[in-house]
């Protein structure tokens, strides 16, 4: 099959509150970002205080509900910080807020488990190895290509698959009373297996320019999953552009917008210096 042909990046300076007026309603399949954290790094984004976050939020989120379209999804990649020994809460208020103020379908929350986290130690806590990866759409019809983004099955179930005994080919509950039904059985053949909501992926370990770049795997997963070759692919905090390079890789149109010039050259550049997809297995899949 050959290759997707692909319109250039379409990256663009400016606040996306203000760029996002420009873009038509519903013309976006699917918003994959993480935005600035509270009172985070405030040399690349200004550290916005945690407790006028949601202030800051919502007038955004309302052009991200505009421009999406009626299928699509929003990805909000996400972390809260300690102060003064205990997690701040805007994270959660922001969530409430999106699905009560604004009316956003709140489907479901990802973790992303850093499997190379840094290590340390602190007086009150552990090391933080996980970040929320909130799932919101419009309406309960949405893109989800389950079949994409199979993983494979782990060696304890292949080896179950290969001693079957009789009870093994019925639908039995567990003795655990949990109250769950399964077939051993139907295991067996099955060396791809649909993936948890716990996505255990490195941090990014490159130096890609930007201080909060994160990891080609956790946009793609999400690219592939709720997307299909073509569609517009949007990242509002757009960064070092890792949800461009995904979209290059994967036959997709992607819309970035950052703040920062020299942000949305690094965009151009890592677009420029990606290879394309030269078959899109994808497409023969759907």
């Amino acid at each position: 099959m050959s290759s997707v042909v692909l319109e250039e990046p379409d990256i663009r300076t400016g606040d996306c509150i203000d760029v996002l007026k420009k873009v038509p309603d519903g013309s976006v399949n699917l918003i994959v970002t993480s935005p600035p954290y509270g009172a985070q790094r405030k040399d690349t984004y200004g550290g916005i205080p945690p407790d006028q976050y949601v202030d800051w939020f919502l007038p955004r989120a309302v052009e991200f509900k505009r421009t999406l379209a009626a299928d699509g999804s929003f990805i909000l990649n996400i972390k809260e910080h300690a102060d003064s020994g205990q997690r701040h809460l805007y994270v959660h208020k922001l969530v409430i807020a999106l699905v009560e103020q604004q009316g956003w379908r709140l489907v479901d929350e990802f973790i992303w488990h850093k499997k190379n986290s840094s290590p340390g130690k602190w007086p009150n806590r552990f090391r933080d190895a996980w970040e929320h990866v909130f799932h919101f759409t419009k309406n309960p019809g949405f893109k989800f290509r389950q079949d994409q983004v199979k993983i494979q099955a782990a060696a304890s179930t292949l080896n179950r698959a290969k001693h079957l005994g009789v009870r093994d080919f019925e639908m039995t509950a567990p003795e655990t009373g949990s109250g769950l039904k399964r077939c051993v059985a139907n295991c067996v053949g099955r060396e791809l297996v649909y993936p948890s909501n716990v996505l255990h992926l490195s941090a990014e370990t490159g130096n890609q320019g930007h201080s909060a770049a994160y990891p080609v795997a956790l946009p793609e997963f999400f690219v592939k999953l709720m997307s299909a070759p073509g569609d517009l692919v949007m990242d509002p905090f757009a960064g070092s552009g890792t949800t461009g390079v995904v979209c290059r890789m994967h036959g997709r149109r992607f819309l970035g917008i950052d703040i920062h010039k020299e942000n949305c050259d690094l965009c151009r550049k890592r677009w420029e210096q990606t290879p394309p997809s030269e078959n899109d297995e994808e497409a023969a899949g759907q």
